[in-house]
């Protein structure tokens, strides 16, 4: 830190408004499947649903977080290898995929 200049919070990317054409993603309830998991990349959780890009057992996956205020429920993509994974991260982040 600099003596007088402010620390940003660091957050992650924000999704863009959904688009008229999109792709749905077939999210299935979260189950643990490996016992390492990294987070590549992931939205702001200022929203409440956010994304994490993961990696785990040499597979990528997308998990999908929603939170009200009554439960949170966490959701997965399909785990595959990370050119596809990577693709669809893409595509939620520009609103083309939900």
């Amino acid at each position: 830190m600099v003596i007088g200049v402010p620390v940003e919070r660091h957050h992650g990317h924000h999704v863009a408004p959904l688009r008229h054409r999109h792709q749905s993603v077939d999210w299935r309830p979260e189950r643990p499947r490996a016992g390492r998991l990294r987070i590549k990349e992931h939205t702001c959780d200022c929203r409440p649903v956010f994304y994490e890009l993961c990696q785990a057992g040499g597979l990528m996956f997308v998990r999908r977080t929603e939170r009200t205020r009554r439960e949170v429920v966490v959701h997965e993509s399909p785990w595959t290898i990370a050119r596809r994974t990577q693709d669809l991260w893409l595509r939620l982040l520009e609103g083309a995929a939900h």
